[in-house]
């Protein structure tokens, strides 16, 4: 074997047992997609008890709570059980972001006749269960506490 192609080897033999670099960001899509205060602070819970943790081990995580059906009454400014947890949030913790479903809001805006408003924190998404898709396609762990 040439000296070329045994480093070559070694390099790839290195990076195969190596551990994943603390610079990776980790990332975790949590989903809510019932109108239950208990699920809703359950979800929160999760967020806040993982951001924590990796914060103390010094590492980045992102999170994305992705709020669609009944869940999106997380996120209304009108309706949500949660709304002093989530401007806590957004002030304490800028690595968690909240995804509204406009399918959902656009449901909700014909029932109701006109659009809910959602709180300032909330980012809206096409549609809740394509986002959680496309984000597992792109490895991300998604969960429903």
């Amino acid at each position: 074997m040439s000296v070329m192609l045994r480093a070559l080897f070694a390099t790839l033999l290195l990076l195969a047992v190596a551990p994943a670099s603390a610079a990776e960001k980790h990332r975790l899509a949590l989903q809510i997609s019932d109108n239950d205060p208990i699920k809703m602070n359950a979800v929160l819970n999760v967020a806040a008890n993982v951001s924590k943790y990796y914060s103390d081990k010094g590492e980045e995580v992102e999170i994305e709570i992705v709020a669609f059906n009944a869940g999106l009454h997380m996120l209304r400014a009108d309706t949500s059980p949660v709304q002093p947890r989530l401007k806590s949030f957004k002030q304490g913790m800028p690595n968690v972001s909240f995804k509204a479903c406009e399918n959902t809001l656009e449901a909700m805006t014909r029932t109701e006749a006109k659009e809910p408003p959602l709180v300032e924190n909330a980012e809206r998404v096409k549609a809740g269960v394509v986002t959680l898709i496309e984000l597992a396609e792109k490895g991300w762990t998604i969960v429903r506490p």
